[in-house]
C-alpha cells in the first residue's frame, strides 16, 4: 500500500510529454517555500494499492509515463518499486522528482532506493531552495536542481544533466 496526498490524470508540467502524477505522502525536507506542504505529515493522505494505480495509468493510451512526485518518494521506495517496473514493462518511462541529490541516495546503500532508481528513467533531484528559485525553469523549481538523464547515466557511470 502506497500513501499518497493526490494524483492528477493529466499533467504536462511535472515531466516530458502527457504525465501520470503521483504525489506521495510525507516529506522530512521541509524546503522552505515548498509549493507541496500539505504533502508533508507523514499520516496524511490516504492509502491505495499499486494496482489501482496501474489501473488508472493505464487507461490513457496517450501518457507518455508515470511522475512520482510528492512529498518524498524515496521514503516510500519499496512500494514504488512494483509500479515503476509496470510502467516500463508498459513501454513507458519513470520520472522522480526527490529532495535527495543522486549522491545521497547513492550513498544511502539501501536496496530499495537503488531498485527504483533502476527503474527510473529521469530524476529531477535536489532540494527546491526558496533563494534559487526560477520560474523559467523547465520541470523544476529552483536552479540548484538537476534534471538526470538515469538511462545515460548508468551507460556512461557519470551523471548526464537531461536537455530540456
Amino acid at each position: 500500500m502506497l500513501r499518497i496526498a493526490g494524483v492528477i490524470r493529466e499533467s504536462i508540467v511535472d515531466g516530458p510529454g502527457l504525465r501520470f502524477v503521483l504525489f506521495t505522502q510525507g516529506c522530512t525536507h521541509n524546503c522552505e517555500g515548498c509549493h507541496n506542504p500539505a504533502t508533508h505529515a507523514l499520516d496524511g493522505g490516504y492509502e491505495i494499492e499499486a494496482e489501482r494505480v496501474l489501473t488508472e495509468f493505464f487507461k490513457n493510451p496517450l501518457h507518455k509515463g508515470n511522475t512520482l512526485s510528492g512529498g518524498e518518494p524515496i521514503l516510500q521506495a519499496r512500494d514504488h518499486i512494483p509500479i515503476a517496473k509496470a510502467v516500463r514493462e508498459g513501454k513507458k518511462d519513470v520520472v522522480i522528482y526527490t529532495g535527495y541529490t543522486l549522491e545521497a541516495l547513492r550513498a544511502m546503500n539501501n536496496a530499495d532506493v537503488n531498485e527504483l532508481l533502476e527503474n527510473c528513467d529521469v530524476l529531477v533531484d535536489g532540494p527546491f531552495i526558496l533563494a534559487q528559485r526560477d520560474l523559467t525553469l523547465t520541470f523544476k523549481g529552483s536552479r540548484n536542481q538537476r534534471i538526470i538523464n538515469m538511462n545515460e547515466t548508468r551507460k556512461q557511470g557519470e551523471i548526464v544533466l537531461l536537455e530540456v
